[in-house]
């Protein structure tokens, strides 16, 4: 089948969103499907350009007019589509539903190539509150035209449990993992008691990670173990002065929260491999969601390490590798992590193994097996 994965920004070789987006593709290529990769992005010479894989399909200048015909304009897209006899049109949504975008998904409609857009993180409205004015605009346009555009999809892609977003059907998939990309955890001290413990959380930190109750909980503990919590990725200055900061200062934790920015590849792996145990998300409940299936959770499981979450994840709420925190605003209890690590017996690839279904190529089949296509 030949398929369209459709994006509307560009990419970045540090982010876990675009990576995720090439994972998405390899695993529908390995499924056997002819995949192009659109995308908006720049050129060597600063114009804005539509791409599908590298070659430019549309060149829309530069200036405020080009930003503004990248917004409006598709007929590129579908022009492609319908010269290179597309079947199917991938879409990540990008809270952008407007006039054209519906006006485009209805002619794709119409000359009958199926379409899908996953949808992220639902809801997301949400979200948006912590955003600057002008994405709190765009919100405002997309809740204006979303329910119109989904109506011209064959479904939404959802990693909730959802049966219907936007007035539309969903395909209820899981985040997938890349196994040739996510190296297994080494620690010698799981399942040991030391004198340390060591805690890892990796993300673009946002309120909804929640970061802070695990502060709070280090600030209540008052055990003898020394416990560190390692925050790797970017946290936003604003969110560092008025969240993290004040909570290290009274509780005097300068020494026990390490910040180590933005790591890949090898940087990343040693410093997992320092600790025994991971942070997901604990502040779903903050944006308005309980059921949510984040890539991180399975990251870590792929990598082999127990953690801990608040939100309901069908795919671990039961598994022995897995701690469940309240989804409020209590502390994280230290010392439940501390007795669950000394307790803690699987291995590495044990946990590994158990997630082999998760797999991007499984996912993203599940899609393509939900669609009519005759």
């Amino acid at each position: 089948m030949r398929i369209l994965f459709l994006v509307y920004h560009g990419f970045s070789p540090h982010s876990g969103i675009s990576k995720k987006i090439h994972y998405q593709v390899k695993g529908l290529r390995e499924n056997g499907h002819e995949v192009r990769l659109c995308y908006y992005d720049f050129s060597a010479n600063g114009h804005s350009c539509r791409y599908v894989d590298d070659l430019v399909i549309k060149d829309y200048g530069r200036g405020v007019l080009a930003g503004i015909r990248q917004r409006t304009d598709y007929y590129c897209i579908y022009d492609y589509c319908i010269r290179e006899k597309i079947e199917m049109v991938y879409a990540r949504c990008f809270q952008n539903a407007n006039p054209w975008l519906i006006r485009f998904f209805m002619e794709l409609k119409k000359a009958g190539v199926h379409s899908v857009t996953e949808i992220p993180t639902y809801p997301y409205d949400q979200e948006f509150k912590h955003f600057e004015w002008k994405m709190r605009i765009g919100l405002k346009i997309d809740q204006l035209f979303r329910d119109s555009l989904y109506k011209q999809m064959d479904a939404v892609v959802t990693f909730s449990d959802c049966e219907r977003i936007f007035g539309q059907r969903t395909i209820r998939i899981s985040n997938g993992v890349d196994f040739d990309s996510i190296p297994l955890h080494h620690s010698s001290v799981i399942g040991h008691q030391s004198s340390e413990l060591h805690l890892i959380g990796v993300a673009e930190v946002h309120p909804w990670h929640a970061f802070d109750r695990v502060l709070t909980g280090l600030g209540c503990y008052k055990g003898s173990r020394k416990v560190y919590f390692h925050i790797v990725g970017g946290v936003h200055p604003d969110h560092m002065e008025k969240t993290f900061l004040p909570l290290i200062e009274k509780y005097h934790l300068q020494d026990k929260i390490i910040f180590h920015g933005q790591l890949f590849g090898d940087e990343l792996t040693k410093v997992f491999d320092q600790c025994q145990f991971a942070i997901g998300s604990l502040g779903r409940h903050r944006s308005g969601i309980t059921d949510i299936k984040t890539l991180k959770n399975r990251e870590y499981a792929t990598r082999g390490i127990p953690f801990i979450y608040s939100e309901n994840d069908s795919d671990f709420d039961q598994k022995p590798y897995v701690l469940k925190a309240p989804a409020d605003e209590s502390p994280i209890d230290i010392q439940r992590i501390i007795e669950f690590v000394d307790s803690f017996n699987l291995h590495p690839i044990e946990i590994r193994n158990s997630v082999q279904h998760l797999t991007w190529k499984i996912q993203m089949q599940k899609v393509l097996d939900s669609i009519n296509f005759f």
